[in-house]
């Protein structure tokens, strides 16, 4: 087995499993890092789809997308995890008597 099929492999697993938690799991934070997973499992497989034999450059693209992917899941994750947090305090807002 060559190292890019390994690591394509493993970014195929990475992301079925955060798909498998975003899509199966009820918690609102579970959720959040499943698609986390899947974001970290995308940008496996962009970078080993960028790979090149040694004597030939890297193609640049994979590696920007991925950079972009990055900057937009984290402010992404910010911005749900400040939903996350406003619905649980209205959720505790409503149990209370």
């Amino acid at each position: 087995m060559t190292p890019d099929l390994i690591y394509g492999a493993a970014g195929l697993a990475v992301f079925g499993i955060g798909l498998w938690g975003a899509i199966a799991l009820q918690d609102r934070m579970r959720r959040l890092l499943g698609l986390k997973l899947c974001s970290v499992g995308a940008g496996f497989v962009l970078i080993v789809g960028a790979w090149r034999e040694p004597p030939a450059a890297p193609d640049p693209m994979p590696h920007a997308l991925v950079i972009t992917g990055i900057v937009v899941m984290l402010s992404a994750t910010a911005a749900a995890l400040a939903l996350i947090r406003r619905l649980h305090d209205l959720e505790d807002a409503d149990d209370r008597p």
